[in-house]
C-alpha cells in the first residue's frame, strides 16, 4: 500500500483520480455529474473559493484504489478540517479508507485543527465506517434535480405574477460576471445571508465573505468550466441588494446545470423574493441556455422554506448525504 499526495500539475495522477471517482460515482450516485480532467485540475488548483483541498492517492501494487483529501480555511472555522474519502467499489472493506483516514488525521493535527468533518451518501456501509471511526451524524442534505422539460411554464408564470404583488418595491437584475471590482463589497455582504441556512447539529461557525473570497469563487467556477448566471433582487427605495440566486451551466456539456446559493437578506424576507428569483432565473436560462436539461441543487433536509420553493418548481429527490463530525482526539 502506497499513499502519496498529488496536485493539479500531476497529469497522470489527475487521470487516475478521474477514473477512480467515475467508478465511485457509478456505484454510489449514478445520477451525478461525472468529473472531467479539466474539472479535476480546477478543483485542486482553485478550490471552491481560492482554498483548494490537498488530495492523496492510495495505490496497491501500482493500481489506484482509493483517494482522500483534507481542506481547511483561513476565512473562518479555524478549528475545522474537512475530510473527503473514496474507495473503488471493487476494493472496499480492505482497510484502505482507514489507512487514508490516518494520514488525514495526521495532517489535520499538523495544521492545528481540532474538529473533523466528512460526508457520505446515505448507506449502511457509510454509516458503519463513520461510526467505527467515532464520527456522528450531524446534518442530512438532500440532492434534488429539476428536469426542465417537465416544468409547467404556464403554472410558473401564474405563480410569478402572484409573487410580484408581494414585491412591488423590488426589481430583479441580471448581475454581470465577473463582478465589477466596485460591486464586490455589496455582493459579499449579500452572500453572507447564507449563514441563516440550517446547519442542524453541526459545530460550524458562520462563514466570512469578503470581496477577495467572492472573486476567488467566481474564478473557481469559471476554471471548472461553468458559465455563471447570477440574478439579484434590489430594494428600489433603498437601493440595497435584497437577495440572489446563482446557477452554473457546464460549457462542455450545457445540458448540465448546478444551482448554487439562493438567499434573501433578513430585512427583505416575506416578499416571496426566493420564488421570484428562481423563476426569473429559469426565464433567463431559457433564453441563454436552450440546451439546458437539468439543474441540481442541495438543501439541508430541515430547510423547509427552500424545499417548499423547490418542490413548487418541480425538483425531485435524487439522494441523501450525511455530514458527520468528531473531535480529532
Amino acid at each position: 500500500m502506497d499513499i502519496r499526495p498529488f496536485g493539479p500539475d500531476d497529469r497522470e495522477d489527475l487521470l487516475a483520480w478521474t477514473g477512480l471517482t467515475d467508478a465511485i460515482r457509478a456505484a454510489d450516485a449514478p445520477w451525478a455529474m461525472p468529473d472531467s480532467l479539466a474539472q479535476a485540475d480546477a478543483r485542486f488548483r482553485h478550490g471552491w473559493d481560492g482554498e483548494p483541498e490537498s488530495p492523496y492517492l492510495l495505490r496497491v501494487d501500482g493500481t489506484v484504489v482509493a483517494w482522500g483529501s483534507i481542506a481547511t480555511s483561513e476565512y473562518d472555522n479555524h478549528d475545522l478540517a474537512f475530510l473527503t474519502l473514496g474507495v473503488h467499489p471493487d476494493h472496499r472493506r480492505r482497510g484502505h479508507g482507514t489507512a487514508l483516514l490516518d494520514v488525514l488525521h495526521a495532517e489535520a493535527r499538523r495544521r492545528g485543527r481540532t474538529l473533523l468533518m466528512t460526508e457520505a451518501w446515505e448507506s449502511v456501509a457509510g454509516d458503519g465506517f463513520a461510526a467505527r471511526h467515532g464520527f456522528e451524524r450531524r446534518l442530512a442534505a438532500i440532492n434534488r434535480r429539476q428536469l426542465l422539460a417537465d416544468i409547467d411554464r404556464a403554472d410558473l408564470a401564474k405563480r410569478y405574477d402572484d409573487a410580484l404583488t408581494h414585491a412591488a418595491d423590488y426589481a430583479l437584475e441580471r448581475w454581470p460576471t465577473p463582478t465589477p471590482e466596485d460591486r464586490l463589497d455589496d455582493l459579499a455582504a449579500m452572500a453572507s445571508s447564507i449563514n441563516d441556512a440550517p446547519t442542524d447539529d453541526l459545530d460550524y461557525e458562520d462563514e466570512v465573505f469578503t470581496p477577495v473570497r467572492m472573486r476567488a469563487y467566481e474564478v473557481g467556477w469559471a476554471a471548472r468550466g461553468f458559465r455563471q448566471y447570477r440574478l439579484v433582487a434590489r430594494h428600489l427605495p433603498s437601493g440595497e441588494l435584497a437577495g440572489q440566486t446563482c446557477v452554473g451551466v457546464l460549457a462542455a456539456d450545457p445540458a448540465w446545470g448546478q444551482q448554487d446559493d439562493t438567499t434573501v437578506t433578513r430585512p427583505h424576507r416575506g416578499h416571496r423574493l426566493g420564488l421570484l428569483l428562481k423563476i426569473g432565473m429559469l426565464r433567463w436560462l431559457a433564453e441563454a441556455e436552450p440546451g439546458l436539461a437539468r439543474i441540481d441543487t442541495w438543501n439541508a433536509e430541515s430547510n423547509d422554506h427552500m424545499i417548499g420553493v423547490n418542490e413548487v418548481l418541480g425538483y425531485r429527490v435524487m439522494g441523501r448525504e450525511w455530514a458527520y463530525q468528531r473531535s480529532l482526539d
